[in-house]
């Protein structure tokens, strides 16, 4: 990521989408002031690279982003460090930030929520088509106060190209497509720029996925010992995405109005032996979302820019069971179907400099409405429910105010941040109280009327980025942030079908409030290049999944699913980050060799591990050219998690090898070809900090070759 910084512009707002920084001058003679933003733009009012930034962040564009891109989210940020993916399967990559994952990473997209269900569930994709990306920052931090509660982990910015206010005068064409032969996987995007006049320009884009059951080594389930072997049975994958955008710019500034859609079906992986009962999972997901943007300089006296960021989504997500006896087909049901009706808003102003302070203020508006319904497994009360769906319906509003302010100093530069928010939720009165039967005879109930509940988290930040000479940075942070607990962990009480679990919510449940004391030193020129970051994050009433014991050691099952409630306890995280450039040879045939690493420790306060924690990596790769061709290997060790919670199964060790070979003769003008191959070794890992786990490991050796283009503009 080292070669990229330079590179990357960043704009003079704080808050539009995802962290870099944004330059405002205080006036014509002054120096410039970088205020952090989440927004990455090609007009920027300056340019600075991440290196001079207070909080820490991570920036994929270009070759490096295309060296990375998988078919999700997940898969595509899985080699940053402090970054993992927590898979169900090929279909469902979403990522977790330093041991936290699902409603606490924030991810976004060109600035506003993806408006999805991937926080509600392990099985549940990030509705982000990673082959639309035109840049993915990666924010953790201070900072990530300052875009809602659900941030407490992270902030993911997925940056397209749609409102971009630059574009040439002449029609362009990019894209990919590439073939896998690992799963037959076709993936595909292209995308059209047509300036219609010197100030208004249309895109449009598509982007397709297609891939049948892929190959793994050995079997797919642990313990198995017959059946199916090298198969991951019921991982095939289909998603097809769809954009058109306008956007008009003056003097003023711009505005731009774009529609997009979105469909997905994939399986969730299960061992399949064609004997007794058995039962397969299916998803299908899709939304239609409207979006606007615009940014206007010099708005009002007092303010030198103004962002308005609007979005409408409506989500639909269908859980599918299918039923065998005997290995036939016996029926096929829509067990679950989830609803998601959301409306975002947010404004942001950048004012003139108060002093010595430079920085912005602004208002974050969300209206959600959340539903679900259906039976669980076989459509007839699974597990004794007097009702089968996982949460009632909820209506959720929240507002937040937000201020960031930041001063150059002699010796680097200093920021403080705030954020105020009320949350408030209102969850369906049903006709009756619910309950579950217990194995044991005994039975959880959940009353009819839950009531409202309201929270009005407050966050503070305040962080330092110090000079310590001409090629050194020290970062120094300190952030004491509150997030309300989300729908599903107030409210849920029934079984989530695809994801195999009875999950019970606690409507009594507090804020989390998280306490993180951060360090980072960097060197930012030279030969040898490097980022390293301590972090310590003390959570207050943590919210987290706990099984019963059954007496005998294991969790208590519900039929086959696992029961698990929202507990809270005191917890803490902690651990480290870093990566390493060495230019060891330059020239026609130069050589750069890349280290990275990161490892993440998560206890409850009285010293029990958390589950699903992402074990340590260590990875080692290089970078080298000749001629047309570019070359880059990489060898990542996931070490053995024994770390484990109760009741939580270990996880051994493994080697993941890959490579991506570039060609790029000028003839090709815009063009190149491309091989890329992942788990050369074809390593039977699983990933610990998933929930399948146990039921499904990584895919096999894969080669993906293809070409990537870009016309005209």
């Amino acid at each position: 990521m080292f070669n990229k910084k330079n590179t990357v512009l960043l704009v003079s707002s704080v808050l539009s989408t995802l962290p870099l920084s944004s330059s405002i001058a205080a006036d014509t003679n002054a120096d410039v002031i970088e205020i952090p933003s989440l927004t990455v733009t090609a007009n920027p009012l300056g340019a600075k690279s991440p290196d001079e930034l207070v909080q820490p962040v991570t920036v994929l564009s270009g070759d490096e982003l295309n060296q990375q891109r998988g078919a999700t989210l997940g898969e595509t940020l899985d080699t940053v460090p402090g970054v993992s993916n927590s898979d169900f399967g090929p279909g469902v990559g979403r990522p977790v930030i330093r041991g936290l994952q699902g409603s606490r990473v924030q991810v976004l997209e060109d600035g506003l929520k993806t408006a999805d269900i991937s926080g509600e569930g392990g099985d549940h994709t990030v509705a982000i088509d990673a082959s639309r990306a035109d840049q993915i920052e990666v924010f953790r931090g201070p900072a990530t106060l300052l875009y809602g509660s659900g941030a407490a982990g992270g902030v993911i910015n997925v940056k397209s190209n749609r409102f971009n206010p630059e574009f040439g005068d002449a029609p362009r064409v990019h894209g990919q497509l590439g073939y896998g032969y690992n799963g037959d996987e076709r993936q595909g995007n292209i995308g059209l720029e047509l300036p219609v006049t010197d100030n208004f320009v249309l895109r449009t884009d598509y982007g397709l996925r297609r891939s049948h059951d892929f190959d793994i080594d050995g079997f797919q389930q642990r313990g198995q010992t017959e059946g199916d072997k090298d198969t991951l049975q019921n991982s095939d994958a289909i998603t097809d995405s769809f954009s058109v955008t306008g956007l008009f710019k003056g003097d003023w500034g711009n505005a731009g109005l774009g529609y997009s859609r979105w469909r997905t079906d994939y399986g969730i992986p299960e061992a399949f032996l064609g004997e007794d009962e058995e039962e397969q999972e299916r998803i299908h997901a899709d939304f239609d979302r409207v979006d606007f943007r615009s940014e206007l300089i010099d708005p009002i006296p007092g303010f030198t820019a103004a962002r308005i960021k609007l979005s409408h989504t409506e989500f639909n997500q269908q859980e599918i069971g299918a039923h065998f006896h005997d290995g036939e087909l016996e029926e096929r049901e829509v067990e679950m179907e989830f609803t998601n009706d959301e409306t975002e808003a947010r404004f942001e102003l950048v004012h003139n400099p108060i002093g010595m302070w430079q920085g912005v203020i602004g208002l974050q508006l969300n209206n959600r409405e959340f539903g679900a319904d259906g039976e669980g497994h076989g459509g007839h009360g699974h597990g004794g429910h007097s009702d089968g769906f996982y949460i009632r319906d909820t209506d959720t509003r929240s507002a937040g105010l937000f201020v960031l302010e930041e001063r150059l100093t002699d010796f680097g530069r200093l920021e403080f941040a705030a954020r105020i928010d009320h949350v408030r939720s209102d969850p369906t009165t049903l006709g009756g109280e619910r309950h579950i039967d217990l194995p044991s005879g005994d039975e959880l109930h959940q009353e009819a009327d839950l009531g409202d509940r309201s929270f009005t988290p407050f966050s503070l930040s305040a962080g330092s980025i110090i000079d310590l000479g001409d090629t050194h940075h020290l970062r120094l942070s300190v952030t004491r942030s509150e997030r309300a607990p989300s729908a599903e962990q107030l409210y849920a009480f029934g079984t989530h079908a695809a994801s195999g679990t009875v999950e019970v919510g606690d409507v009594g449940l507090d804020e989390e409030t998280y306490t993180n004391i951060e360090i980072g030193l960097d060197r930012h020129s030279g030969p040898f290049r490097f980022d390293a970051t301590l972090f310590y994050n003390h959570v207050q009433d943590f919210i987290y999944l706990a099984s019963m014991d059954d007496g005998s050691g294991n969790a208590v099952m519900i039929d086959d699913d696992t029961l698990v409630f929202n507990q809270q306890d005191d917890a803490r995280f902690y651990g480290a980050e870093f990566t390493a450039a060495w230019d060891v040879v330059e020239g026609n045939m130069p050589l750069t060799l890349r280290f990275s690493g990161d490892i993440v420790r998560a206890k409850l306060d009285d010293g029990d591990n958390l589950p699903r924690i992402s074990p340590a990596r260590l990875g080692i790769g290089f970078d080298t050219a000749y001629q047309d061709w570019d070359f880059s290997m990489d060898y990542r060790h996931i070490f053995k998690q024994n770390d484990s919670a109760a009741l939580e199964s270990d996880t051994d060790g493994y080697n993941l090898v890959t490579l991506d070979a570039r060609w790029k003769p000028a003839s090709l003008k815009g063009g190149e070809l491309y091989i890329q191959g992942h788990n050369l070794l074809n390593e039977d890992g699983r990933r610990h900090q998933s929930f399948l786990k146990d039921d499904a490991p990584i895919i096999g050796r894969a080669l993906m070759t293809g070409i990537r283009f870009d016309f005209g503009g």
